[in-house]
């Protein structure tokens, strides 16, 4: 607690000097002050593209990539995440063919990735912490940046970096438009979309709404062929699925800003999506055992009901020769799932058995976050200080059932079996101090922030509740160096110090049997964050008047590292093992069993182990080919490579799930005279690896070819076709599984599987009318 007072104290010293002058400046304009306001972007030149629009070139001193919507729209996302998979370093590992929700910087897990909302954080999906970029629809967005190092004046947690996905907002834009589309995939399965955007002046200031509504399917195969080991001489059994995934996304935005007396301005927006979706799958299972051939018909079925939402406001204001802002934001999270799994098995054509397993989630994450800041000159350098103040709010219930039939063709009736719930509050003070500036060709950054975190957490396993509190604090400096070395060259240097709190299921202490393997697992709540000390060193070459190339180096060294270690007490289907043996008078009591029957199976943990380093160098290129005379052609083209050392219970690895490269290229061909356009884009994700308890997996993506046509029609309307997975992408996964660590050592395999899911192509058709 005594960091916590500490922090408490320091935020108190800043608060009384941003609110002990009284003085208002009428003149002072400090860097970050308020400009005179730009004019507002015609709508109808989103909808109807003159020019090929390529990569920012940003005059951030630290390093951020920007890219606008208009660098993505050619090719028609329909969600964030369709748009951030282009971008460099962005990975997807995981996620289901053609859907792109957990994206990984770096190559790094979902929870080293932030993503923000027009730069503040959101409450997400994932149990890591992450947030799914695939809940946001591309037509709410102005631009996604790329921030690759922290500064002190944002939230520390982003080791690999952080994705901001800025809306967009009524300062920057007038007009409206109508956006009308239809997709068509593989399976004949024909959906609608549909959005509308206006912008313009009205209640003393102006107002930008949005509202967007799109059918979201997806529909996939799915073939699994086990083996008793590698060697692949032993079919175990195969399995064939049919997935279809159907729902609908539901969105709007509203922005609203106004210029307050001589130097204030207010500005409020909210943001809504509601996702309905239901998963239908079928899958016919054939399994080979001692001569016997069982044949199992297993129907799923699920249903999503989840709403991400957020409102907030922000007013600046010229302050005692400063400029002052004060932050309130509210976003919260709700998901309500079920999931249902029946099995109804066949002997040599007889009927055996019927069971079922039905999960239904209850979850709500909540964040409240109040910032107070100020900016102003100190000396021929600006010094800006504030502090940062989040509540968070994550509450999830799972409800496990469980039947099993007495006779064929019983119906299905569910049993509770198992309830597990958590309750998880944070709350954070993050004071920062951060000073900028420079001289001729050279611009720097310097900062600390000091984050604190008082975490308290609440487990509900069948009745029995446990409850504990831990607090931690870290100290994260950073610096930014910009040389531009000439008006086209411009090199960066960042270090900066960055965190990753634990994710929530590894706070949560409910037993969970078997969860690896035989081995059981139960939630540490006194886990420390891991922390990363980083280092970033680019170089930037602007080609020509739009042209931008540029290569980046970076290094991440992590302490910390959260890892499965063993708790040394034995699972329990070990000690239902030890009681059979004593029940049948093997052996006279548990310790007698135990000494004779020595543990093969273990409850495992999360535990802060040590230390991991991951590097690798970033190349990007966007730019016409004014060079060679083709002013009217665009070529895209960006490579990352990723490497990293942990060190686990079976030795080296990588990170988990980290894929070893991204790779995107493609060209915009403009017809001017035709008032058309034309494009291709390749994208290939590199192989991934996850080892843990009892399983190792390996995770390859088949490469993704996506193409469009355009026509437009005047200054205010286009047509345009576009086509996605033409290659038939595969998703194809390797598991080698084990029953326990003994038998992983020592590759005495349990099940050797390999698994496949791919779907086929989708086009989509979308007309735009600016009004």
């Amino acid at each position: 607690m005594n960091r916590i007072f500490k922090a408490t104290v320091l935020s108190q010293a800043l608060l009384l000097a941003l609110v002990a002058p009284t003085a208002f400046a009428q003149t002072t304009t400090p860097d970050g002050a308020f400009d005179a306001a730009p004019d507002p972007k015609q709508l109808d030149a989103v909808v109807v593209q003159g020019e090929i629009a390529y990569r920012n070139r940003t005059p951030d001193i630290e390093p951020v990539l920007s890219y606008d919507l208009e660098y993505f729209q050619r090719f028609e996302p329909s969600t964030v995440g369709d748009m951030v998979k282009r971008v460099p370093g962005a990975a997807f590992v995981g996620s289901d063919i053609m859907e792109y929700d957990g994206v990984q910087l770096r190559g790094l897990g979902g929870g080293y990735t932030q993503v923000l909302i027009n730069g503040k954080k959101v409450p997400g999906a994932g149990d890591d912490r992450s947030f799914w970029v695939d809940r946001i629809p591309a037509e709410m967005v102005d631009r996604i940046e790329v921030l690759r190092s922290n500064s002190a004046n944002r939230s520390g947690d982003a080791v690999a970096g952080a994705i901001n996905i800025v809306l967009r907002d009524a300062y920057e834009f007038d007009g409206s438009y109508l956006r009308v589309g239809v997709n068509r995939w593989d399976d004949g399965e024909v959906n609608p979309t549909f959005g509308v955007v206006t912008s313009g002046e009205a209640l003393g200031g102006r107002i930008l709404a949005g509202v967007n509504m799109q059918d979201r399917y997806r529909a996939k195969t799915k073939r699994s062929d086990r083996y008793s080991d590698p060697s692949m001489d032993e079919l175990v059994s195969w399995e064939d699925q049919r997935e279809v995934k159907d729902g609908r996304d539901y969105s709007g935005n509203l922005s609203y800003t106004a210029e307050v007396g001589e130097t204030g301005r207010l500005s409020i927006d909210g943001f809504y999506v509601k996702t309905d979706r239901d998963i239908t799958e079928v899958s016919f299972e054939e399994e080979y055992d001692d001569g016997e051939v069982i044949t199992s018909d297993v129907p799923g079925m699920a249903t999503v009901d989840q709403k991400n939402w957020g409102v907030g406001a922000e007013y600046k204001f010229d302050m005692a020769g400063g400029t002052t802002e004060l932050d309130v934001d509210y976003a919260r999270f709700e998901d309500k799932t079920m999931e249902t799994e029946e099995a109804h098995a066949y002997v040599d054509g007889e009927w055996d058995e019927s069971e079922a397993e039905r999960l239904d989630i209850d979850a709500s994450d909540a964040e409240t976050s109040f910032k107070l800041a100020h900016k102003r000159p100190f000396g021929t350098a600006v010094m800006e200080f504030g502090v940062d103040y989040r509540a968070k709010k994550r509450e999830i219930d799972h409800a496990y059932y469980e039947f099993a039939a007495d006779n064929e063709g019983d119906p299905v009736v569910y049993t509770p079996d198992t309830l597990v719930g958590s309750l998880i509050k944070e709350t954070r003070v993050d004071p920062y101090l951060m000073f900028s500036g420079g001289f001729s060709v050279l611009t720097w950054e310097a900062g600390l922030r000091f984050e604190t975190t008082d975490s308290d957490v609440e487990s509900t396993q069948d009745g029995d509740t446990l409850r504990v509190s831990k607090d931690y604090s870290t100290l994260l400096p950073s610096l930014h160096l910009k040389w531009d070395l000439t008006d086209a060259d411009r090199i960066s240097l960042s270090l900066a110090r960055s965190i990753k709190r634990p994710n929530f299921n590894e706070l949560i202490p409910a037993r969970l049997d078997g969860e690896y393997g035989d081995n059981d697992y139960i939630g540490n709540p006194n886990l420390d964050a891991e922390t990363a000390n980083g280092l970033d060193l680019g170089y930037e070459h602007r080609l020509g008047k739009r042209g931008v190339v540029g290569v980046n180096l970076f290094y991440r060294d992590i302490s910390n590292l959260i890892e499965l270690v063993n708790t040394g007490e034995p699972s329990d289907e070990m000690q239902g093992i030890w009681e059979d043996l004593v029940d049948d008078g093997e052996y006279a009591s548990i310790e007698e069993a135990m000494a004779a029957e020595p543990a093969e199976s273990w409850l495992y943990t999360s535990a802060n182990v040590g230390d991991g380093k991951v590097y690798g160098v970033e190349f990007d290129l966007s730019t016409p080919l004014s060079s060679f005379g083709m002013d009217n052609t665009g070529v895209f083209m960006n490579y990352a490579y990723i490497k990293s050392d942990v060190s686990d219970f079976l030795g080296e690895r990588r990170f988990n799930d980290q894929a070893r490269s991204t790779f995107n290229v493609g060209f915009i061909q403009d017809l001017p005279t035709l008032a058309a356009s034309f494009g291709l884009s390749y994208r290939k994700q590199g192989d991934a690896y996850n080892r843990i308890v009892g399983e190792e997996v390996t995770i390859s993506y088949g490469d993704d070819l996506e193409a469009f046509v355009e026509k437009r029609f005047g200054t205010n309307v286009s047509l345009r076709l576009t086509a996605s997975n033409l290659l038939d992408a595969s998703k194809d996964e390797e598991f080698h599984k084990f029953n326990t660590v003994g038998d992983q050592l020592a590759r005495d395999y349990d099940e050797y599987e390999l698994e496949t899911e791919y779907a086929g192509p989708s086009y989509q058709m979308v007309m735009r009318w600016a009004f």
